[in-house]
């Protein structure tokens, strides 16, 4: 038994047959709320891997996810690795020309969709390349144009195959590719190894504790253990901070919750009812949402089983963890730090106010495969430098179908496989590094560097902002100068003239402060919660302006 993601799976089903392992509990009324034990779970997905093994779906062969979330994402995702397929993230916001670049890019050959996605999965499918077998699950809208390729119903699928496994020897090779990207600039898809995954995104089956030694020990912990746990991913599964909290919590044999999609009020009615421990979700654009219910019209809902919320893609800001801990203090808050490349890197230091360092970057602890190197020589830098953040050991064999952005970004040093990442950091001792940003998005003002998130954070302090992004303008004389997006508290008035460059100068050195400030009634991030970067520098570009000034020297 290798380091299989599926093999593993089943190893846990077999443990704990009768465990409940997944509930989609959507809005009250819907009706769609679905139970399945580990067993029922396993059986599902079997049926609809036998389905898509008879369609010709071959080992290697790469299956699209274009799904919300739900029953039927999970069980596809484990149907394609019973089978050795690889199953493929399809983001569900992209549109006709994003769908046909990433179908093709991917090359896709099966295509698993919600009904919703009809006329889009319509439009995009002539200009496939090897896309032969669609999967449609529930009804499409009326009046939807058709794929020209008739899809199979998804419970005519599901009941045409058995129940039953008998599926061949599987390998550690296998893969899992997490296409990512898609708001800074064309999707990637990162090609893991499931050993590989399962060590760096799974933390060996044990995230906070002792990674197993052989793939039979999780089976071993798993019927040891006692239930309890539940596991609430409120992220979209499409994302990758979403799917790896649910193989997580599979890992320990425990129950997932999902929702369809995120509604800030009913993800804190589920926690009540499911009695939920564990919530996962992405930066402040999903926690605030849930800071404000709990502060106003869900107040006093009993979070009693609440022990973590864990963020991962995007940075907290101290603002809103600060908000957070005064209403549910007893929930320990994690500001995380990954990617779709790496994994788990480290989190946050401890304590609401922690973590934040006198020049505004993020303070976190990182794992021993964790470092800060430099982006030319691939070299550690030395305590107080500055460079990029890498990792090694278990990473990703690099880009589907990109050999020139794998050559760039993966490298081998010391004997060993590493990845280097578009974050910049200051390394520190003691396995602390200091998070300053995304280089690709920092902005260059007259030689001084500027990361976006540290401005962000001061502007999220402003107890009329809501939500922010910030981006660089054009400048004759500076190069570049700071501009935000900002959106308002819903009923906050128009601010007085310089109130937020007043705000700003108060916390942040004179040429990080934004002179340039458009407001929007919502910014624009993914389903998940993670930044429009792309968007927030056009609509700063373009958009009305409200406040503008020269650049402070200062």
């Amino acid at each position: 038994m290798d380091y299989n993601l599926a093999d593993l799976f089943e190893s846990v089903v077999d443990a704990v047959p009768r465990r409940e392992a997944l509930v989609h509990a959507d809005l009250p009324g819907s009706g769609t709320e679905r139970r399945l034990t580990y067993a029922q779970l396993d059986a599902a997905a079997n049926r609809l891997a036998h389905h898509l093994r008879g369609r010709g779906i071959r080992p290697g062969d790469h299956v699209g996810l274009h799904l919300y979330n739900g029953v039927e994402y999970v069980q596809s995702f484990w149907a394609c690795l019973k089978i050795r397929a690889v199953p493929v993230n399809v983001n569900y916001r992209y549109v006709e020309d994003e769908l046909a670049y990433l179908y093709r890019d991917a090359d896709l050959v099966a295509l698993v969709f919600d009904a919703a996605f009809t006329a889009r999965v319509a439009a995009a499918l002539p200009r496939t390349d090897v896309l032969r077998h669609l999967v449609r699950a529930g009804t499409p809208p009326d009046g939807a144009p058709e794929p020209a390729l008739t899809p199979v119903p998804f419970t005519e699928a599901e009941a045409s195959g058995s129940p039953l496994r008998g599926f061949g020897p599987r390998s550690a090779d296998d893969q899992v590719i997490i296409y990512t990207g898609g708001t800074t600039g064309l999707p990637k898809g990162v090609m893991w190894r499931q050993e590989d995954l399962f060590f760096s995104g799974l933390g060996g089956g044990a995230p906070t504790g002792e990674p197993v030694r052989h793939p039979r020990e999780l089976a071993e912990r798993v019927a040891e253990s006692g239930e309890g746990l539940v596991f609430f991913p409120t992220a979209p599964l499409m994302h990758g901070t979403s799917t790896l909290t649910a193989l997580i919590a599979f890992d320990y044999g425990q129950k997932v919750v999902l929702h369809s999609r995120f509604a800030p009020d009913e993800v804190l009615r589920t926690v009540a009812r499911e009695k939920v421990t564990c919530v996962s979700l992405v930066g402040d654009a999903m926690l605030r949402p849930l800071v404000d219910a709990l502060a106003g019209p869900l107040r006093g809902t009993d979070c009693s089983s609440l022990f973590s919320v864990s963020s991962s893609g995007a940075i907290l800001s101290r603002t809103v963890r600060e908000q957070f801990a005064a209403l549910l203090p007893h929930v320990a808050l994690l500001n995380n730090f990954g990617s779709s490349e790496s994994g788990f890197n480290g989190t946050a230091a401890d304590g609401v106010g922690a973590g934040v360092d006198a020049g505004g970057g993020l303070l976190l602890r990182v794992n021993e495969r964790t470092a800060v190197v430099d982006p030319v020589t691939h070299e550690p830098v030395a305590p107080g430098g500055e460079g990029r953040v890498a990792q090694r050991g278990h990473v990703p064999l690099g880009y589907y179908n990109d050999p020139e952005r794998t050559a760039a970004t993966f490298f081998r040093a010391g004997g060993e496989r590493w990845v280097l990442l578009g974050d910049m950091a200051r390394a520190g001792a003691d396995g602390e590094i200091t998070l300053l940003g995304r280089g690709s998005q920092c902005i260059n003002t007259g030689g001084e560097k500027v990361y976006p998130e540290e401005v962000e954070q001061a502007l999220k302090a402003h107890p009329d902002v809501y939500d922010v992004l910030v981006a660089g303008v054009p400048d004759e004389r500076w190069g570049q100068r700071v501009a935000a997006v900002v959106q308002l508290r819903e009923g906050a008035g128009p601010l007085p003239p310089g109130a937020l460059e007043a705000h700003c100068r108060a916390r942040l050195a004179g040429y990080k402060v934004p002179r340039r400030v458009v407001f929007t009634e919502r910014v624009r991030r993914s389903p998940s919660g993670k930044a429009d970067y792309r968007w927030a520098r056009a609509v700063v570009e373009k958009g009305a302006v409200v406040e503008e000034g020269a650049r402070a020297e200062s």
